[in-house]
């Protein structure tokens, strides 16, 4: 058994975009040592982004909770919202961009656990 929370995450991913992500379970010993899936809460402040990019094995799910703002999947644009959830295949291109003036808030699921060596950034 694992039980964390996003402030105790020590070194979340912060990224030029904007966009911070809080591995709270994945393949880590610090974040549990899951190697099925990794469970994140992710943070885009007013008018960032996260960075365009696409996963060669895992699908990835998308909570939003927290504000508004689009979402490029594969060159379509759609808006996301407080309770739309949205998934994402292997391969497919994609982006989230904050176009609200809060932050807009989102957990995220990959399966398998999330892996830099599977993260394909197209920027």
């Amino acid at each position: 058994m694992f039980k964390t929370r996003k402030e105790k995450v020590k070194k979340p991913f912060a990224y030029f975009t904007g966009e911070t992500v809080y591995e709270l379970i994945g393949d880590s010993k610090y974040s549990g040592g899951a190697i099925r899936h990794s469970f994140s809460q992710a943070i885009i402040p007013p008018r960032c982004s996260s960075r365009p990019h696409y996963h060669l094995e895992a699908e990835e799910t998308f909570y939003f909770i927290k504000g508004k703002g689009k979402m490029i999947v594969e060159n379509r644009e759609f808006d996301i919202a407080p309770g739309d959830a949205v998934l994402i295949m292997p391969s497919e291109r994609h982006q989230i961009l904050n176009s609200s003036e809060n932050n807009l808030e989102f957990i995220v699921v990959c399966s398998p656990a999330w892996n830099q060596n599977d993260c394909v950034f197209l920027d």
